[in-house]
């Protein structure tokens, strides 16, 4: 059963004006379809696109004003992971979005209310929401208490690159209609207590790349780093080709 919209609101700390503004975010299309007429607010698929470029804005604001000396390619890095599905995902479970949900039967019965990429999108919507109804504050402050609270400590970067370059670079190539990363273990040295592992990552035949780490984890998270690196290097100035 859906949680009230009111609920909600105290999470997000903001009253709506338009209170309608926060239904159309949480309306899935599937809820629309089973009542066979558009209701005057509609779902939130439009809300979900004007929220990405919300929600792309505040984090490089963040981003640069938090780290002034970061290289491009680091602060696009970053950025990446904070605006990915799987980190939007887990700031809608963190914000219990699935219980505000209006979802069609089918999409219920399905576990619609856990699903990744909906509840990501939902997240994205109620920025939009807040964007529309109150101006970039709301919206920012949404952003700085569940997207950007992995970040509060200087340390805190490196940790978040390390542990999420993999999932970053799987859905980077998803989005770009290539072939899934492949890992695989070139070569091992050093004695048993202090072993250096080689991983081999490779998307396709087009992109490769090696590095080394401390661990089998470690060394497919720099290797993944670096095919990112590559990937967002050639797209800049070649379109996709199939592989």
């Amino acid at each position: 059963m859906t949680a009230p919209a009111e609920a909600l609101e105290e999470k997000l700390a903001y009253r709506f004006r338009d209170r309608e503004l926060l239904l159309r975010a949480l309306t899935h299309r599937s809820w629309i379809s089973e009542r066979g007429s558009h209701p005057p607010s509609g779902d939130n698929e439009q809300l979900e696109f004007l929220g990405d470029s919300v929600l792309g804005f505040l984090v490089s604001e963040s981003l640069l004003s938090r780290h002034p000396a970061a290289f491009e390619g680091q602060l696009s890095q970053w950025k990446a992971h904070l605006v990915s599905a799987t980190h939007l995902h887990r700031c809608a479970i963190n914000l219990g979005l699935g219980e505000y949900l209006r979802l069609g039967r089918g999409e219920e019965r399905s576990g619609g209310r856990e699903r990744k990429a909906l509840l990501a999108n939902t997240f994205e919507a109620v920025i939009a929401a807040l964007y529309l109804d109150g101006g970039l504050e709301p919206a920012r402050s949404l952003v700085q208490r569940y997207v950007l609270d992995v970040i509060d400590e200087p340390e805190d970067i490196h940790s978040l690159e390390l542990l999420n370059f993999k999932s970053v670079l799987q859905e980077r190539v998803q989005a770009l209609g290539l072939p899934a990363p492949r890992y695989n273990i070139v070569e091992t040295s050093g004695p048993e207590h202090a072993k250096i592992f080689v991983v081999e990552a490779r998307v396709g035949s087009r992109f490769v790349s090696r590095a080394e780490g401390t661990s089998k984890k470690q060394a497919s998270q720099h290797a993944a780093h670096l095919l990112i690196e590559q990937i967002n290097g050639e797209m800049a100035t070649h379109p996709p080709i199939s592989t």
